[in-house]
């Protein structure tokens, strides 16, 4: 059985377009309190800021929040998994590019996120349901 990544994504997608500051962008995520926020370009998603990057090209940088705009420190482009991709490839993804958050998209629409916290939290439910599996596909064979 495939565990699919639709099944384990957020449907919450915190947005907000590339012209706003990064003060705004901090105010946002606050608000949705997801860590990130994706970013649109005339109403595209276009990349993705986090956390990480206002402590790191903000705060540590010594810049002026209100003068800065997300635009100049998004991760760009956007690496995304399609829904219907297996989560342990999306894993392998989020691994190989060192992210914790993977934007679920199909023909530049997104309709989801995955994150590491939400495999954290699930992976017992996976785990279960693997073991289930692997016990009903043996279970012919009499072992």
């Amino acid at each position: 059985m495939t565990y699919l990544v639709k099944h384990y994504m957020s449907k919450d997608i915190p947005t907000i377009e590339d012209r706003a500051s990064v003060t705004e962008a901090g105010k946002a995520m606050m608000n949705s309190g997801g860590g990130f926020l994706i970013i649109l370009k005339d109403g595209q998603p276009a990349g993705i800021v986090t956390e990480h990057d206002f402590v790191n090209k903000i705060i540590a940088s010594g810049k002026d929040p209100d003068r800065v705009l997300v635009a100049e420190i998004m991760s760009s482009p956007l690496i995304t998994v399609d829904p219907d991709e297996d989560l342990l490839k999306a894993s392998e993804l989020m691994q190989k590019h060192n992210i914790r958050r993977l934007p679920v998209a199909k023909d530049s629409i997104i309709y989801g996120v995955l994150t590491a916290r939400e495999i954290a939290q699930r992976i017992r439910e996976y785990v279960d349901q693997s073991i289930k599996d692997i016990m009903r596909w043996i279970s012919p064979f009499g072992i």
